[in-house]
């Protein structure tokens, strides 16, 4: 059974082109990863298993404990958390990690490729105000071909929380100029997360020049703006996607 992270994988990982990538990691950060441990937790406390790469520390994970036993030839001891989380911690400790072994997804990440990983999903936007662009016209062909496929993709995730986005060019009242992305039918409750997200999606992809701003304001757009909708939600129920700050779910 393929897995959101197969189907972004036609070709491997590491064959596939910086965009490929970024959108790879980006969906790998927002999915429940099963770790494997060295035995059954005792008082909530668990040792994440360790293998020797060609001289390299690493953990193992996989996208369903299905394939952690599969892979294991047994049932294995897991805890299972966001990649985001497990990412950070084996970054900290300066260990590898092995995603998905032998499947479309197959990935390996290094300790500096954990490292760097962990220092994009925890930065946090800047807070704009109410501050309003001067001028918008459609975006550069540039931001179209970066952004267009990866905008669809996320925007399905944003199921319930967005009707729409638009993705303009922007003059700033200081004279700036860039992007600025914007969202429609979003809660002000949800806005905050929402900016987050997408901050931690534009930092996964190649830069245009003068970056690009998350807003949420009810503005004219120009002709030529790129626009997107956020699908319907679906009878069925959508995947769950655990709270990052909750702790991790032991077995």
């Amino acid at each position: 059974m393929m897995t959101a992270l197969d189907d972004l994988c036609p070709i491997p990982f590491h064959e596939a082109s910086e965009n490929a990538r970024a959108r790879i990691l980006s969906r790998l950060a927002d999915t429940e990863l099963f770790v494997a441990l060295t035995r059954e937790p005792a008082d909530d406390r668990a040792e994440i298993l360790s293998f020797d790469l060609s001289g390299t520390k690493a953990a193992l994970a996989c996208d369903s404990e299905e394939r952690l036993s599969e892979f294991m030839g047994r049932v294995v001891a897991y805890a299972a958390m966001p990649g985001r989380v497990l990412a950070a911690l084996l970054g900290e400790a300066g260990s590898a990690l092995l995603v998905n072994p032998g499947r479309p997804s197959e990935l390996f990440l290094d300790a500096s490729a954990l490292d760097w990983l962990g220092q994009v999903l925890s930065a946090a936007p800047e807070e704009g105000g109410e501050l309003r662009p001067s001028w918008l016209t459609a975006p550069t062909p540039e931001a179209i071909e970066i952004f267009l496929v990866p905008l669809a993709q996320r925007l399905a995730d944003m199921v319930g929380l967005a009707t729409s986005a638009a993705l303009v060019a922007a003059v700033w009242p200081d004279g700036r100029r860039g992007h600025l992305l914007l969202l429609r039918g979003c809660a002000d409750d949800s806005r905050a997360a929402l900016a987050k997200a997408f901050a931690e999606f534009f930092s996964f992809l190649p830069m245009v020049e003068g970056g690009v701003d998350i807003g949420f304001a009810e503005l004219d757009l120009p002709q030529g703006a790129l626009l997107l909708d956020v699908p319907e939600r679906k009878p069925e129920p959508e995947p769950v996607r655990r709270d990052p700050k909750a702790p991790p779910r032991l077995r």
